[in-house]
């Protein structure tokens, strides 16, 4: 054997079948969570009442955390998906190096897009309030 040569995983395929079922399974059940927080969420949607306009920037700061949350956690279930078919310790580090690298790039983006909503929700919150002020 080649001292150079990576070692191989040897995991048995009934193994590998069970972990990607348990894989697929925890994908499901996560995905019903985000459809139940969404439509919990949806709930608070103050529509066209123009008293609660105010609510809609706090609605969409939690619409989108909850966008990149989702975001993430498929990232992690594609990337255990993955593992799984594994071959040897290389393969391994350069999946997971691949991963950090494009989730540190990935939030970099989520906090920039986060903080333009924020901005955002506060100018029209003032904007808002301004206009009430006014009309009383």
């Amino acid at each position: 054997m080649n001292a150079n040569a990576a070692p191989q995983f040897e995991i048995p395929e009934e193994m590998r079948a069970v972990a990607e079922q348990s894989i697929d399974q925890a994908k499901v059940a996560f995905q019903q969570l985000m459809q139940a927080a969404e439509e919990s969420v949806s709930v608070l949607d103050p529509g066209e009442n123009p008293g609660e306009k105010r609510q809609v920037g706090a609605l969409d700061i939690s619409k989108k955390a909850m966008a990149f949350a989702e975001r993430n956690v498929l990232s992690a279930f594609e990337l255990a998906q993955k593992i799984v078919y594994t071959r040897d310790i290389q393969e391994l580090v350069r999946m997971q190096t691949e991963f950090l690298q494009s989730q540190m790039q990935a939030l970099g983006e989520q906090v920039k897009d986060l903080s333009e909503t924020v901005g955002k929700a506060a100018t029209d919150s003032k904007k808002i309030l301004k206009i009430a002020s006014l009309s009383s």
